[in-house]
């Protein structure tokens, strides 16, 4: 009895958070930051227009504070602040407020010297060790999302404890435009693209959809597939593949790391569902942190001198899962 109950849990993972805390989030418990790079041309500026308008509009709910930085097609003079100080201004108000999610998502053209990786805006473009030393001092939960080409070393310089970095290539080399930004903002405020129906759209599960319509695009056009999008959540700098996904279950994993990469992924969402709205955020990190501890033991099973004790430690957390959903 026990171990079907405890398999019925650990199979649905969100446990459904009907009578949930109903306590609203601070307003700056999340925050968005949209960075809109240069066009190059009137017709990248227009996609890129399109595109950054797709994050804000999913991002259109309590909770989240937003912030659009970058030309428009209509406005395509520079602010007196250039747009390079104004992001990294607002990376440091994140972490000075303790903002508990930050997204970065970075839409335009990317370039790399050899040396240096850049992400190209008007005025002075930002690297990706620009970004590494804005964020040096956060400790909170971070996504970076680079849609440009020629982005995978931001993947290998930003990597680390708490983050989510996805990048549009899966090297330096990937230098022709990048049409995974596309697709990425279309899916991360799709509904349809709830693979485990909790209600509410991951990054991991917008990174799916994307990754299956870039490839489809190019194959559908005949061409070439000319850009390999990666994502890194466990801290390595190494990335992985759509490819190496089963729905949401990871089959294949880089060599050399012994950590899960997508787990993180699965619990960035930028539209929560109406349950998850009303939780407390502290109880809804608790959630996901001990959903993400049951994943984790799932791969530590053999470890175990016993099933009996495997169990017991499953059960603990279940409890606690439990407890979270049964609050009045």
């Amino acid at each position: 009895m026990r171990r079907a109950l405890l398999l019925v849990m650990v199979t649905v993972l969100g446990l459904p958070l009907d009578r949930a805390v109903a306590q609203p989030m601070p307003a700056t418990s999340r925050m968005l930051i949209v960075v809109r790079g240069a066009s190059g041309s009137a017709e990248y500026g227009k996609m890129f227009d399109d595109w950054a308008e797709r994050w804000l509009t999913a991002a259109a709910i309590p909770g989240i504070d937003s912030v659009r930085i970058g030309p428009t097609e209509k406005h395509p003079q520079p602010e007196a602040t250039p747009d390079r100080d104004i992001l990294l201004n607002a990376i440091s108000r994140a972490t000075n407020e303790k903002v508990s999610e930050l997204w970065i998502v970075l839409i335009g053209h990317g370039t790399f010297d050899g040396k240096t990786p850049r992400f190209n805006l008007r005025g002075d473009d930002v690297s990706s060790l620009d970004l590494k030393q804005a964020l040096s001092q956060r400790t909170e939960l971070t996504a970076i999302v680079n849609c440009s080409s020629a982005s995978s070393p931001f993947l290998t310089d930003l990597a680390g404890q708490n983050r989510v970095v996805i990048t549009a290539t899966k090297s330096a080399s990937e230098q022709n435009f990048s049409r995974f930004g596309d697709y990425l903002s279309s899916a991360i405020g799709d509904s349809a693209n709830d693979l485990d129906k909790d209600g509410q759209t991951s990054l991991l599960e917008a990174f799916l959809k994307a990754c299956r319509q870039t490839k489809q695009f190019y194959e559908s056009d005949g061409r070439l597939e000319t850009e390999h999008a990666l994502l890194d959540d466990n801290g390595d700098g190494q990335g992985i593949r759509a490819d190496w996904f089963r729905g949401l279950r990871l089959v294949k994993k880089p060599e050399n790391s012994q950590a899960i990469d997508g787990q993180l992924a699965q619990q960035f969402r930028l539209t929560l569902s109406v349950r998850d709205q009303k939780l407390a955020p502290e109880l809804r990190r608790e959630r996901d942190d001990l959903v993400r501890a049951v994943m984790q033991l799932r791969q530590k099973k053999k470890s175990f001198k016993s099933e009996d004790d495997y169990f017991v430690e499953l059960e603990r957390l279940c409890r606690r899962i439990a407890e979270i959903d049964q609050q009045p």
